[in-house]
């Protein structure tokens, strides 16, 4: 766990292990970057977030918000909170959800595939 640079708020890195996994499904799709923000190291697609390995352990992952109900699969897969408030369209994926490269596979495609989706930032 990293400890921030603001006050006593301590921050847990996100997971190394997980973000290189990530890399390596993601290597070679066309317009994806990583960037760190919130806490975690997201991959963008086309400048948006589809998905990252997060502060919080496991996945943040971006998906169709009409398509999120569906895929709610509690306590692994729940809808992803900040400060208090559901984000929608945004899932907390824990880290045991994910174990099998065709696990994570899956969640990198619902991320992706929404992402591009989006207009191009």
């Amino acid at each position: 766990m990293a400890v921030g640079g603001r006050g006593d708020t301590a921050v847990m890195a996100y997971d190394e292990e997980l973000a290189d996994r990530l890399r390596a499904l993601l290597g070679g799709e066309p317009g994806i970057r990583e960037k760190r923000m919130f806490g975690g190291l997201g991959f963008l697609a086309d400048g948006n977030l589809a998905i990252s390995a997060n502060g919080r352990g496991g996945l943040l992952v971006r998906v169709d918000p009409s398509r999120a109900d569906s895929l709610i699969d509690p306590p692994h897969v729940v809808p992803m909170e900040m400060r208090g408030t559901t984000m929608r369209g945004w899932l907390h994926v824990e880290r045991s959800a994910v174990e099998s490269d065709a696990d994570l596979r899956r969640w990198v495609d619902h991320g992706v595939t929404f992402a591009r989706t989006l207009p191009a930032k």
